[in-house]
Parts: C-alpha cells; structure tokens; sequence
C-alpha cells in the first residue's frame, strides 16, 4: 500500500489532472470560434490525455486498494485576447504540472515508497515532453501571427504519435 502522504498528494493531483483537461478544452473552443481546427485538434487532444493521466492515477490508487477521492475543480479561463494567450497559459500549466509531479515522487522517496517512486516516473518523461511541445508551439505562435503558418505547423508536427506501450493502464479502458 502507498503511503497515506503520497496517497493524500495524488489524489490532488488527480484534481490538477482534470483541471487541466477542463482548461484544454477552453483553449480548444478558443481556437474553434477563430476557425483554427488544427489548434483546436491540438488541444482538444491534450485535454484527452490530461483526462488519462487522471484516470492512470485513479487505476494505480484502485491497483494499490488506496481510497480514490475525485476532488472538484475551478472553472477554467475561458477568454483570450490572442491567439497566443492559450499557448502561454498551457505552458505555464505543464511547468506547474512538472512541479507537482516532481513533489509526488519526492513524497514517494521520502516515504520509501518504492512501487509509487516507479509510477512517477512515466510522468517524470511525459512532463519533459510536454513543456518541450508546448515551449515550441510558444515560440511558433508568437513569432508568426498568420493564422494558416500555425495551422501548418501544428499539422505538420504535432501528427498522431502512436501509444505509448510504457504508460500506465487507464482506468475504465
């Protein structure tokens, strides 16, 4: 059984999860009404996958029979100003995100917390890949104000990366 301290923070941090995935889908909306599809696709897939992440959480608390608390969430930002805005706030949410998952795994070592320690790590990875995605995108949507160079862009580099047969299991999948 995980340690009631890491058990306390993950269940958190499923609420950070599912904030996340609300925001997401804010700034996708945000890209639909300026008629941007590759942008609001873009997010709207990685509103998907903070949705995973806190279902994989929830199935490593069920696995581990730890108590799964769903916390509520705030309301997401809903208006932008710019194309640019939802980038900026996305990036400062997976920088946020990192931090939060670099607390669970210290609360996991703290803890000799072993089986917790070794979940952390996927999303250790995944935050590298996340903060880097979204720096990038950063960068493109502030240097080009033309609609269709970011449009291109995301087509062309955010294309389907496959499974990753690494990631924990999701629950209900």
């Amino acid at each position: 059984m995980p340690a009631q301290r890491f058990i306390d923070q993950l269940n958190a941090q499923i609420g950070n999860e599912f904030a996340a995935h609300q925001q997401y889908l804010a700034c996708a909306i945000h890209y639909e009404t300026l008629t941007m599809p590759q942008m609001a696709a873009f997010f709207y897939t990685q509103a998907l996958e903070e949705r995973d992440h806190a279902m994989m959480m929830v199935q490593y608390l069920l696995d581990q029979d730890a108590q799964v608390e769903i916390p509520g969430v705030e309301a997401p930002i809903n208006k932008f100003a710019d194309v640019v805005e939802p980038v900026q706030l996305a990036l400062e949410q997976e920088r946020r995100v990192t931090g939060q998952v670099n607390e669970l795994t210290k609360i996991a070592r703290e803890e000799a917390d072993f089986a917790s320690d070794q979940f952390m790590q996927w999303f250790i990875k995944e935050q590298v890949e996340e903060v880097s995605t979204m720096s990038d995108l950063l960068a493109v949507v502030t240097r080009s104000k033309d609609v269709e160079a970011v449009e291109e862009y995301v087509a062309r580099e955010q294309g389907d990366p496959g499974s990753d047969p690494t990631a924990p299991r999701v629950a209900g999948s």
